[in-house]
């Protein structure tokens, strides 16, 4: 009575070989890389070679090259440049502990306390001797 299926089903999901697949600590490298990596314009623009050249070890090491560098120049005030930089390198920050990267953490970290010193912002580190 019903003519049988002679194609194949247009809901049918491909097959998982046909795709690509990175594992979660690649896929971490490439976020932590990235944020680094915008960490890094920021920080050139602001004129911070040795943190820059800090960043970019740590993007060269990641990512298996060195960083393409220069600085564009954005014309925004120091302060939003560095309220920016913070906000980048607490991005870094968070991933950098997902993956259990203590080199790349210490640095992140290090640039959040460097830049909100810059903007004049309070951070957790600095209001730990505050008691």
């Amino acid at each position: 009575m019903y003519e049988p299926i002679r194609t194949k089903s247009v809901h049918t999901t491909a097959d998982d070989a046909d795709f690509p697949h990175r594992s979660r600590e690649e896929e971490l490298d490439i976020q932590l890389s990235g944020h680094l990596a915008a960490l890094l314009a920021v920080t050139d623009e602001l004129g911070l070679g040795p943190a820059g050249d800090r960043i970019a070890e740590q993007i060269a090491r990641l990512r298996g090259t060195p960083p393409v560098r220069h600085a564009g120049l954005t014309e925004a005030a120091p302060d939003a440049l560095h309220r920016r930089a913070h906000a980048l390198a607490g991005r870094a920050l968070v991933v950098a502990a997902s993956r259990a990267d203590t080199a790349a953490a210490i640095l992140a970290a290090e640039r959040m306390d460097a830049h909100a010193a810059a903007a004049g912002t309070v951070t957790p580190s600095r209001l730990v001797g505050a008691h």
